[in-house]
């Protein structure tokens, strides 16, 4: 992405990793994210004004603890530590890192000694009450500030040139700054939301200390982007694989918009999709946009190949690589087509390489490679560069209707990972029914824009009821409704009771087949949002 303003994460395993890169970008600066052991090249030709190094599991004293080239400090850009980044900055700068008595996890009240350009305008001021001269602090603070602590190990030395700037009753070095380097380091996450002044830390590295403009808006990004695109593909024919999601519409429409009648949109119904999609889809891409779209019902196909399947990754493997096939099949047929364009996200690509190289896999994603493979056709992928609010704000921006901009996250292998058992044509409709009556509600409630995600889920249960004045043995719906900023983390949806009484009690006498539904109240982690 051609942008001047530019901050450079250096992922060394963190879970918020991405979220750091996601508060810089909220300041309209571009920020993206590469792994700890990036040339020096690399990350000169990607010309930063900054570079914040993340968190991570890691202790710099491990015997493969990740170290990045040190060559990173005489670039004579600021450069900002966060945890594990700080902890590394003190190890190679020349300080010491020891393990600390007690470990540090959670609230933790900052001390603030030294209101630097990082730390300016935060706080709180400290009451006189309070101004008592611990044995750990480094001079009396006027100013203090809720964070959120993840560490066990701690600074004991710091490098030559640095300062403490604050404290806690654990750390005596919470935060440090090499002001005339501009080298400043947190032992705290100011990314997430539980650090009350965390943002407000962010905005002053990148604007007071870096320098940067706040250029990075979606409006420019179109622009960007659809130049590009024409570039890239000149009068050569793409077609676009659409599944019903956000992800995919959206690309189909911001390729659309650089070359029109070249896109070709190929929907495949493939038997596990939710109650109207494949026609929703179709009338907005073709009544609202006028783009060129096939659609092919191939749901017999699919379902042929998941019968007797319960393993969830052979599902999602199945349902893959049946898409291949049919999607080739069409495309075979779509005369000068040399490019594939997909709704490839950049937490999808993020997530497919961690920061040691490949990642545990907890599930395949299925928009990083696969097609490729099967198709000699070159890849269009517009969105890589985006989080997934991104994507939303920028199907507004392109005028889409807040129908499908709003839309809940659905995953590729659709149903078929929702029904945790066999995949049957009767199981599929009895899922779609009442994940349909899901849905309607929550909207009817006026709950659907608060909600990340709502969806049912069909269990391999099957339980004794009774119905009328018959004994009844049918299957039980778990109902899944979480809050989420980005779906990294999520919280599950309290829901009123009224309204899973309503979804409950329509199930049960519309939905032939259940006769149990129950809620789900874990949260992501330690549970994924997906029970497959």
């Amino acid at each position: 992405m051609n942008f001047k303003e530019k901050i450079l994460v250096l992922d060394f395993g963190s879970q918020y990793t991405q979220l750091i890169a996601r508060r810089v970008r909220e300041q309209k600066v571009y920020s993206e994210i590469l792994p700890y052991n990036v040339t020096i090249d690399r990350i000169k030709e990607f010309a930063p004004k900054g570079i914040i190094l993340s968190g991570g599991p890691s202790s710099v004293y491990d015997k493969e603890a990740p170290l990045p080239d040190k060559e990173i400090f005489n670039l004579g850009i600021p450069v900002l530590g966060i945890c594990y980044g700080m902890q590394l900055m003190a190890y190679m700068l020349g300080g010491k890192v020891a393990k600390a008595a007690k470990r540090e996890y959670g609230r933790a009240e900052l001390m603030i000694d030294d209101d630097s350009d990082l730390l300016k305008g935060i706080g709180s001021r400290v009451k006189s009450q309070e101004l008592r001269v611990k044995k750990l602090q480094i001079s009396t603070p006027k100013l203090k500030t809720v964070v959120w602590m993840s560490h066990g190990d701690k600074i004991v030395k710091q490098p030559k040139g640095f300062m403490p700037i604050a404290h806690t009753s654990n750390s005596p070095v919470a935060a440090m700054a090499d002001k005339n380097r501009k080298f400043f380091a947190l032992q705290f996450h100011p990314e997430v939301a539980h650090t009350d002044n965390g943002t407000k830390i962010l905005k002053n590295f990148v604007f007071n200390i870096c320098k940067c403009k706040p250029e990075w808006t979606m409006q420019s990004f179109i622009e960007t982007t659809t130049r590009e695109i024409k570039e890239k593909v000149g009068k050569d024919k793409v077609v676009c694989a659409i599944s019903g999601g956000v992800d995919s519409a959206v690309t189909a429409v911001l390729i659309n918009r650089a070359i029109g009648k070249q896109l070709t949109c190929i929907f495949v119904d493939n038997g596990v999709l939710r109650k109207g999609e494949a026609d929703k889809v179709e009338s907005m891409l073709k009544k609202h946009f006028r783009m060129n779209i096939i659609c092919i019902d191939a749901s017999g196909r699919f379902l042929g190949k998941l019968k007797g399947v319960t393993d969830p990754e052979k599902k999602r493997k199945i349902i893959g690589n049946e898409f291949i096939h049919v999607f080739q099949e069409e495309a075979k047929k779509i005369k000068d087509a040399k490019y594939l364009a997909q709704g490839t996200l950049y937490p999808d690509i993020i997530e497919s390489t961690s920061f040691k190289g490949p990642s545990a896999t907890i599930k395949s994603h299925h928009n990083v490679g696969g097609l490729l493979k099967n198709m000699r056709l070159k890849l269009v992928e517009p969105l890589r560069e985006l989080f997934k609010d991104e994507v939303r704000v920028l199907g507004r921006e392109l005028g889409m209707p807040d129908e499908i901009i709003s839309r809940h996250p659905f995953p590729g292998p659709g149903l078929a990972i929702r029904i945790i058992d066999e995949v049957t044509q009767q199981r599929a409709d009895i899922l779609r029914k009442a994940d349909a009556i899901v849905l309607e509600e929550i909207k009817t409630a006026g709950l659907y824009k608060e909600i990340w995600q709502a969806f049912a889920v069909l269990l391999p249960i099957r339980t004794v009821g009774v119905m009328g004045d018959e004994r009844t043995y049918e299957n039980v719906v778990a109902i899944r409704a979480v809050k989420s900023v980005d779906g990294m983390t999520a919280d599950w949806a309290r829901l009123p009771y009224e309204v899973l009484g309503i979804i409950s009690n329509r199930i049960i006498n519309e939905v032939k087949g259940i006769n149990r539904v129950v809620f789900d109240i874990s949260s992501k982690p330690p549970s994924t949002i997906e029970w497959e």
